[in-house]
């Protein structure tokens, strides 16, 4: 799965890159400074893995995981070409979601593209260029099948008033995810590419004096624009993360009191992009090997078995499941047995978070 990292030019987006994912993309002063994507691959934070890793005395662990895409900046007139903007309109394109970094504070030094702080009218220019985008596609997509509703098929009649209804929406000034479309709906008008459609997350990039303050205008502004767009609004000092990035792992719990901090803002950016998705973690456990496997909310059994191997959804049999909770409670996958927690679940089954699974199979 993967996260666009999005903003204007300058806003922090390559900072709160590098301490998302320690990649070491170059951050400069100006504008445009990253032109090619940059990718990182970061763990989702599960305290479930150490206490399995403990239990079992497991050898290695393995976290689930997000791939974060660091998208270069995009300006007013991007849709058309201006700063490259088709260029970086297509790394959009390929991401399942998108993390759009808002600048909300003042500081001089750092050049802006625009002669003010205002990030409502930023982040109103980047959904702005996502919407016109679409615009252009989806009628691109209208013209299509307003040729095959004149052969009487029924099923591009449909299409027809679905497609209607995106340009209303976008017409409007509104993104499409605000229709809330299922799968079926776009993959009806090969849809599923539409930028405006992603899920988003919007982050206010603060400066360190304001972390903890509840006081900041700007934050507020912005919270209130994502209320109405649907979408959640984190606050995150990318300066504070990447020093915190950078110390060594045991120091950084002292370094996030200090802040007055319980967890790290990266930690809600990861942990909110993988809600974000829609996604949860099954587990397997044991000596060998202690693991968390992504699927998303709603998976049957055999479709997470199929996470781990292909033939364990060919031959799936069955299940036999316990809750972590069950587990940490009792003590032991044998206590679980014994008392009768241990399930065998079929094909109907669908998983749910922090199960920690054994699939049978026969091939």
């Amino acid at each position: 799965m993967k996260i666009g990292v999005v903003g204007l030019p300058n806003v922090g987006k390559s900072t709160l890159f590098n301490a998302i994912t320690e990649a070491g993309a170059e951050c400069a002063n100006y504008p445009f400074c990253t032109i090619e994507p940059n990718i990182g691959v970061v763990a989702v934070p599960d305290k479930r893995l150490a206490v399995l890793e403990k239990m079992y005395s497991a050898r290695r662990v393995v976290p689930a995981s997000i791939e974060f895409v660091d998208i270069a900046g995009l300006v007013k007139g991007a849709s058309h070409g201006e700063g490259l903007g088709n260029k970086f309109l297509s790394h959009i394109r390929e991401t399942d979601a998108i993390i759009m970094v808002v600048r909300c504070f003042d500081d001089e030094n750092i050049i802006n593209v625009s002669d003010s702080v205002d990030p409502v009218r930023d982040a109103d220019i980047i959904n702005t260029e996502l919407a016109l985008s679409d615009l252009e596609s989806v009628e691109k997509r209208r013209a299509k099948f307003e040729k095959t509703v004149k052969s009487g098929d029924p099923k591009a009649v449909e299409a027809l008033k679905l497609l209607d209804r995106m340009t209303a929406c976008l017409n409007e000034g509104k993104s499409l995810r605000t229709l809330k479309l299922s799968f079926e709906e776009l993959a009806t008008v090969d849809g599923q590419f539409l930028l405006s459609t992603k899920p988003i997350i919007y982050c206010a990039n603060i400066s360190e004096s304001d972390i903890g303050k509840a006081d900041n205008r700007y934050v507020d502004a912005l919270k209130e624009y994502a209320r109405q767009d649907g979408a959640a609004c984190i606050d995150i000092c990318a300066k504070a993360e990447q020093e915190i990035s950078a110390l060594p792992k045991e120091e950084r719990g002292e370094y996030l009191e200090a802040l007055g901090l319980s967890v790290s803002g990266l930690e809600r950016v990861i942990t909110s992009g993988y809600e974000l998705l829609g996604l949860m973690s099954f587990l397997t456990a044991g000596e060998k090997e202690v693991r968390a496997w992504t699927i998303e909310r709603g998976t049957s059994a055999p479709k997470a078995a199929g996470k781990i191997h292909t033939d364990f959804e060919r031959g799936f049999i069955r299940a036999e499941i316990m809750s972590y909770d069950d587990l940490v409670a009792l003590g032991s996958a044998a206590a679980v047995k014994a008392a009768g927690k241990l399930r065998s679940e079929g094909k109907d089954y669908i998983m749910q978070d922090g199960d920690i699974v054994e699939f049978k199979f026969n091939v």
